[in-house]
């Protein structure tokens, strides 16, 4: 196997490992635990699963750390493509990781108040407390999603030029990068956005293309004839 198919494979693993924990962290835990119209019924159900809720926040750390990693071997890959696109790409995906973990500190503080007691008393403000800490995480969400999109404009760009990964996917990936940042502009700015057709299909073509992508590199690599090329020049 040379280089660049081997590379890609990394990239592909530590995709996969981001995806992966991604929708543990971020759908599936969420799923399960949380009700954020009803401070009670989200304590009680927190109080009944406490260590999904713990997973849930080792997951989010295990995503975070891939996450660091990936654009070395994705740099590694796609900057013969474009150098300036390539560093950027880097960039703007590393950017979101301290910002990603910084705000895990509320899911932190949940972790105090649930070990702080385990059912509360009557009039107790723990249920709204809690609540507030969870809403509060998913407001930094906001902040590190407008750099989830803003990577993937170089990235799909490199990807939709490099001559051996499927442009179809890169053109995903630069949708993606639009759907993210319209995201957040219709749920900071548009009453009732979210629950909008345009709110909850805008981001499908970032999961389309980051899945495909993920899926692609782990298994195909990259094309022949870029290989030959590269080969060429060695």
């Amino acid at each position: 196997m040379n280089p660049s198919s081997s590379t890609a494979r990394l990239a592909g693993a530590l995709y996969l490992v981001v995806v992966l924990t991604g929708i543990f962290s971020l759908a599936y835990v969420p799923s399960q635990l949380y009700n954020l119209k009803d401070p009670v019924d989200n304590f009680t159900r927190l109080t009944g699963s406490p260590y999904l809720f713990r997973w849930g926040i080792i997951s989010s750390v295990t995503c975070y750390i891939a996450f660091l990693l990936l654009p070395l071997p994705l740099y590694r890959l796609l900057h013969p493509v474009n150098e300036t696109a390539a560093r950027l790409m880097v960039l703007l995906a590393v950017i979101s990781v301290p910002i990603s973990l910084v705000n895990l500190q509320h899911k932190l503080e949940v972790l105090n108040l649930l070990d702080a007691t385990v059912y509360p008393p009557g009039g107790s403000p723990m249920p709204a407390l809690i609540l507030a800490q969870l809403k509060s995480f998913n407001n930094g969400l906001l902040i590190s999603q407008i750099f989830w999109g803003l990577w993937l404009l170089p990235f799909g760009w490199l990807v939709y030029r490099s001559g051996f990964l499927p442009k179809l996917l890169g053109i995903f990936l630069i949708l993606g990068c639009f759907g993210y940042v319209i995201d957040f502009t219709g749920t900071l700015g548009i009453p009732g956005y979210n629950e909008t057709a345009i709110g909850k299909y805008i981001t499908k073509p970032a999961t389309i293309g980051e899945i495909g992508i993920c899926l692609w590199l782990l298994t195909v690599g990259v094309w022949k004839k870029r290989e030959v090329h590269y080969n060429s020049m060695a």
